[in-house]
């Protein structure tokens, strides 16, 4: 049953990326960069709405309060990734305009890819290790200045449920170049979405949400290795299961 609900879901996101990407290439071309924006984070937060409604994965926040106030307000969001569901739901989370940085690769997937590109997001070669850096601080900056939060995934890649990836200095790198605060944020989505399971399941996700931490004066290494402490520590709270052993 839940292998027939996980294609169903993949079938529904297939079927409406290609309108809502279809709008949102033509309100870019227009020059409609506000609607480009509530169009890409509408079908996001309709993904993650339809996988409550035929999957059965429910999410509960903790430490909205955390988050800077204002609508010029900055922040670099440093998240805890085990699925792509912290993807599609961070947009329809969070009250401010988000830019993710991502890898260049991902613009070559019809209309999703397109449509993040068209979006004013971070994209990077990780080819060119400097040369996507001093990409990322221009834009981060440009971004910033605006109000649009920065959020990363800091283990880089998706971690399984209970496990720890490497925390790469990036997010702390940039954070430090731009003198924005760091949100750090656990979220338990391996419960329901694990990293490479195509199966989902009925459960609840669990987002927490950390206090900023500031960026001014700290080392890139010193500034990563406190958010990853506080992200685990987190995650040892909200899913002891996951970290008996």
């Amino acid at each position: 049953m839940y292998l027939i609900l996980s294609i169903v879901h993949l079938l529904f996101m297939i079927v409406t990326v290609i309108p809502f990407g279809t709008v949102l290439l033509l309100l870019f071309v227009m020059g409609q960069d506000a609607w480009v924006y509530k169009t890409g984070a509408c079908w996001l937060t309709l993904s993650t709405r339809a996988a409550r409604w035929l999957l059965g994965i429910r999410y509960r926040v903790q430490g909205l309060d955390n988050l800077p106030q204002g609508a010029t307000s900055q922040a670099v969001l440093l998240v805890k990734h085990q699925s792509a569901w912290e993807t599609f739901a961070m947009p329809g989370i969070l009250p401010n305009r988000l830019a993710y940085v991502f890898k260049k690769e991902l613009l070559y997937i019809p209309f999703f890819g397109w449509s993040m590109a068209a979006m004013d997001m971070i994209h990077i070669d990780r080819t060119l290790r400097t040369q996507a850096f001093s990409k990322m601080v221009t834009q981060g900056k440009r971004l910033l200045a605006k109000g649009t939060w920065i959020i990363m995934f800091p283990e880089g890649t998706r971690a399984d449920r209970g496990k720890v990836g490497t925390y790469k200095e990036g997010g702390a790198r940039l954070a430090i170049a731009t003198g924005a605060p760091v949100i750090p944020i656990a979220v338990t989505s391996g419960r329901v979405w694990p990293a490479k399971a195509f199966v989902k399941r009925p459960g609840l996700v669990e987002i927490s949400i950390g206090q900023p931490i500031p960026s001014v004066g700290r080392e890139s290494r010193e500034l990563m290795l406190q958010v990853q402490t506080w992200i685990e520590e987190e995650m040892q709270r909200l899913d002891p299961e996951a970290y008996k052993q």
